[in-house]
């Protein structure tokens, strides 16, 4: 039987063109060596993938050229390519390599029979079919002379065919969306990342420290073996990318958020800084891919969410409902006649600027971070420091859109008080039910992304509504009652077919109020007198 699965493995290399027809027997051995197996069997006609296996060449590998051609059109997300048998070649990927797993458990191969170990070994696996680092950055550039979203498509298509990004646990999450007043906002309940067993993590406690790689965000991690407290990479390959006269990389995240969810990151472990070159460096990224956009999460505590040891950006193939939220007041400042600006009608505060000249969007940005930077009004709350503790910052996204550039400037301001010790401008602590962690760049921009404890709290809360149970008593869910309260008295009949789509409504208008209280400048007439305020003081001038 593990005959079989290894060569439906191989065969579903091929089908994906990770590796050619002539690489099989190759290949074969390195899993063979992998599995520290010393003979093989050669599956007889109809066993294995669901090819015919003669000789060492497969019935049905013309599919692979299909399965190229498919993935050149449209999104990368959406190419479904067929394989072997007219299946997509990638279903059946998760129970091949679980076959695998447990042979390996079973021969004590694997160490441990749990899912950090399986995630080390699997990913060993998988390398055996990818293709050497200047392979996959010369037919990216190859593919980019004829365009960047051949070549991203490309990219992509390559980093889940690799289950560098397992599209098995991905489309596991749970997703949705909400219609608000600022508009749709994009709901996810992320579940592709799996939590570690006890086992791992006991092991990680007592494994050396390792400085290599330094961050899950180096260079060094394109194909590093892992260990229980570092994710397996030999499956993981970087684009480089000179930005800013400087090297960096860029590399798709594999727990995609969002549609082609990449990040940029400095070939350099140095700390993350909001200043003059992040801006340009957003937008020398913006002209090299621009059907991307790329945004940089604040360089502060509370408000960064984020790695802020490592220099990195996020981007990706996606309209946020913030990107489509209008501009409701237009403002002047002179000197910069030919740079629209606006307050965003959205509840976190953001002023956009755009222009034909990018560089006139990055001068124009460093001016109104350097006076937000020292900018204090008491009247509305904001202090620049407290006690020498810097507290204002900036997350700004860059894009193109209508032929124009476009910089989103989100102000940030990381001041906690006794009443909110985990930030004044964060999620208060009525919603920690729902959302308790930092506000980064995703949320930000209108996705929620939702701890995985969710899942199984809203379907037992379900289960409680439509009985009538008092919420309060189940010991796992007592801190959703007084949300519940609110909100059921809106619903006429709460009944098993209608239960989860109300609480899914209702998780989306809890986001709402959680960007509302990240906005340091809030969507009422004091709040936007407050925020023009801070605009004129850096010279703008209503329009």
């Amino acid at each position: 039987m593990v005959y079989e699965t290894i060569a439906k493995l191989v065969q579903y290399g091929i089908d994906a063109e990770l590796i050619q027809e002539t690489d099989r027997i190759y290949v074969t051995n390195r899993i063979l060596e992998r599995m520290q197996m010393d003979e093989y069997v050669t599956p007889q006609a109809g066993e294995g993938s669901g090819t015919e296996v003669i000789g060492g060449s497969a019935a049905g590998a013309g599919n692979a050229a299909e399965a190229g051609s498919a993935a050149g059109t449209g999104s990368a997300a959406e190419a479904k390519p067929a394989g072997a048998a007219g299946h997509p070649y990638y279903a059946d990927l998760e129970a091949i390599l679980a076959e695998l797993l447990d042979y390996a458990a079973e021969t004590g191969v694997l160490k441990e029979n749990t899912v950090t170990y399986r995630d080390l070994f699997d990913t060993k696996l998988m390398n055996c079919l990818m293709p050497m680092p200047h392979e996959v950055v010369d037919t990216f550039w190859k593919k980019y002379e004829h365009s960047a979203e051949e070549a991203t498509d490309y990219f992509y298509k390559l980093s889940q065919d690799s289950d560098y990004i397992r599209r098995y646990r991905v489309c596991r999450d749970m997703k949705w969306v909400t219609k608000t007043k600022y508009g749709d906002l994009d709901i996810t309940v992320n579940l592709s990342k799996p939590e570690k067993d006890p086992k791992a993590i006991a092991a990680a406690k007592l494994a050396k420290q390792s400085g290599y790689p330094k961050c899950l965000l180096c260079m060094e991690n394109v194909g590093y073996a892992g260990r229980v407290n570092h994710p397996a990479r030999d499956n993981h390959r970087i684009i480089p990318v000179t930005i800013n006269g400087s090297q960096w990389g860029f590399q798709y995240s594999p727990y995609v958020y969002y549609n082609e969810h990449c990040i940029v990151f400095n070939g350099q472990h140095v700390p993350m800084k909001i200043e003059k070159a992040a801006f340009q460096k957003l937008f020398d990224f913006v002209k090299l891919f621009p059907h991307y956009f790329l945004g940089s999460n604040a360089d502060l505590p509370i408000v960064g969410g984020s790695i802020l040891s490592h220099d990195h950006f996020q981007g990706g193939h996606y309209t946020f409902a913030m990107a489509k939220a209008a501009m409701e007041r237009l403002y002047a400042k002179a000197g910069y006649e030919d740079v629209e600006a606006g307050i965003v009608y959205w509840p976190m505060s953001v002023l956009r600027l755009r222009a034909d000249d990018s560089d006139r969007l990055v001068e124009l940005a460093t001016e109104i971070l350097a006076a937000w930077r020292v900018y204090t009004d008491e009247a509305a709350f904001v202090y620049a420091e407290t006690d020498g503790e810097p507290h204002n910052t900036i997350t700004p996204i860059a894009r193109k859109a209508g032929g124009k550039y476009e910089l989103d400037l989100v102000l940030r301001n990381n001041i906690t008080t006794e009443e909110f010790p985990l930030g004044v401008y964060h999620p208060h602590q009525n919603l920690h039910h729902i959302k308790k962690e930092n506000i980064g760049l995703i949320e930000v921009m209108g996705l929620a992304v939702l701890p995985a404890r969710l899942k199984d709290e809203l379907a037992l809360l379900g289960e409680y509504l439509v009985a009538g149970k008092d919420v309060a008593s189940e010991e796992t869910i007592a801190k959703h009652a007084d949300w519940v309260k609110e909100f059921a008295p809106k619903y006429e009949k709460i009944t098993p077919e209608n239960v989860q789509e109300i609480l899914k409504n209702e998780v989306g208008l809890v986001f709402e109020k959680v960007l509302e209280d990240a906005g340091v400048y809030k969507c009422t007439e004091e709040g936007r007198a407050a925020f023009e305020r801070f605009l004129t003081s850096v010279g703008f001038a209503r329009r």
